[in-house]
């Protein structure tokens, strides 16, 4: 299946309120999106799909939550689509849910915490961790929309 927009948000925050909410509101416009637990198939390669579905999207929305730089998921594909963005130009929309854009870019308050551990994790990876800051930084400067939880 094609799709026009792909949404990264970390599920325990946010799938079962604000992305659940954005979803539904993308399909009834008839806007394809994919997310996580809808677009992978059982027995699928799920990095693979996800990357997959990155290419071929013409927008990213990405919904930045207190947890999302918790996940090397979410960062991971976070740096996919920054990187996409460079290279062709991807749209993408930030929305930050309940987290200042400050703190995702300089990576302090729960997002520092979150990276202190990362270094640890992944000491022998620290240019992919540097990837990640890098792709924070670049797009909680970007234009997009900061909303308080239940807003």
């Amino acid at each position: 299946m094609h799709y026009e927009v792909f949404l990264s948000f970390r599920g325990e925050n946010t799938r079962r309120s604000f992305t659940d909410h954005l979803y539904t509101a993308l399909c009834r416009a008839e806007i394809r999106a994919f997310r996580d637990d809808d677009g992978i198939r059982r027995g699928e390669n799920i990095d693979l799909e996800i990357k997959k579905a990155i290419q071929e999207t013409k927008l990213s929305i990405i919904v930045f939550s207190k947890d999302y730089a918790s996940s090397r998921w979410c960062l991971d594909e976070l740096a996919m689509i920054m990187e996409r963005r460079r290279a062709v130009g991807h749209i993408v929309f930030p929305v930050f849910y309940d987290v200042d854009p400050s703190e995702v870019g300089t990576q302090t308050g729960r997002y520092g915490e979150a990276f202190a551990k990362h270094q640890i994790r992944f000491k022998d990876q620290m240019e992919r961790v540097e990837g990640w800051r890098k792709a924070l930084k670049e797009v909680a400067y970007m234009e997009g929309m900061v909303l308080e939880d239940g807003y």
